[in-house]
C-alpha cells in the first residue's frame, strides 16, 4: 500500500525531527530527497509546495504542511494523547508552551548561528558571538525545566537541535552539553532507542548521535 504522506527531507536537517516522530508513531511515509547541494529547496517545483523554500515539507491528502512544529503537531493530533498531551490533558498547556519555545525561540536562534550573514551581513561574526551567548542562556533555562513535561514530540524536536549546536555554525567549542546534565541525560537516553537509531542510520549520523555527535556521512544527499 502506497503511503498517503510524503516527506521532503535532507540529511541532518529539520526534517530529521519529523522522521523521528514518524518512526515513533509507526506511520508509513514516502521520503523524497531535497538536493541541497543544488539548492533544490529554492526550485520552482519545491516553492510550489513550500513558498519559504525551507526543509521540511510534508505532503498530505489535504495539502502540504511546512514549519517543523506545525508538522509535528499535525502528526500528533492524528493519534491524540499518544505522543503529545491531548487537548483536555492537564499538561497540554505546558507542552504547547515548550513546543512553541523550541520553535519560536531556540530554533530561530540556531538559524542565526548557522546563517548570520542572512541576518546581519555587515557583521556576521559579531552576530554569531552574540548568538552563542544567547544560546548558552537558553540551554541553561531549558536544562532547568526540561523535566517538567516530556513527550515524544518535544524529544524529537529538541534532540536534533542539541546535535546541530555541537556541529554547525563555525567553531562549536562554545557548546558543551555536559554543562547541562539534564539535557545530556536526555540525549544519551534518546539516542539508544531502537527507532531513533534506525532513523539516524538512514541519514548516516553515527552512534552517539546527540550526546557526542560527529558530522554526518549520509548515503545520499547533503546536509548543507
Amino acid at each position: 500500500m502506497t503511503p498517503d504522506l510524503t516527506l521532503h527531507y535532507a540529511p541532518d536537517n529539520a526534517s530529521l525531527c519529523v522522521r523521528l516522530l514518524l518512526a515513533e508513531m509507526d506511520v508509513p511515509c514516502r521520503a523524497v530527497l531535497v538536493n541541497r547541494a543544488k539548492q533544490a529547496q529554492k526550485s520552482d517545483a519545491y516553492l510550489r509546495i513550500n513558498p519559504n523554500g525551507l526543509i521540511p515539507t510534508l505532503e498530505t491528502p489535504n495539502g502540504p504542511i511546512y514549519e517543523t512544529a506545525a508538522i509535528l503537531l499535525w502528526l500528533a493530533d492524528r493519534s491524540p494523547g499518544r505522543v503529545f498531551p491531548a487537548p483536555h490533558d492537564a499538561q497540554r498547556g505546558t507542552a504547547l508552551s515548550q513546543l512553541m519555545w523550541l520553535s519560536n525561540t531556540l530554533h530561530p536562534a540556531l538559524r542565526m548561528l548557522f546563517y548570520p550573514e542572512k541576518y546581519m551581513p555587515t557583521d556576521p561574526d559579531g552576530l554569531r558571538r552574540q548568538t552563542r551567548q544567547r544560546l548558552t542562556t537558553l540551554f541553561a533555562q531549558l536544562n532547568d525545566r526540561w523535566d517538567t513535561v516530556q513527550c515524544p514530540v518535544l524529544a524529537c524536536y529538541l534532540a536534533p537541535m542539541l546535535r546541530w549546536s555541537a556541529l554547525y555554525g563555525g567553531d562549536a567549542a562554545w557548546f558543551d552539553l555536559s554543562k547541562f546534565p539534564v539535557l545530556m541525560a536526555f540525549a544519551k537516553s534518546f539516542e539508544t532507542q531502537r527507532k531513533v537509531h534506525d532513523v539516524c542510520a538512514l541519514e548516516g549520523l553515527g552512534p552517539t548521535v546527540f550526546s557526542d555527535p560527529h558530522l554526518p556521512n549520509p548515503p545520499i544527499g547533503s546536509a548543507t
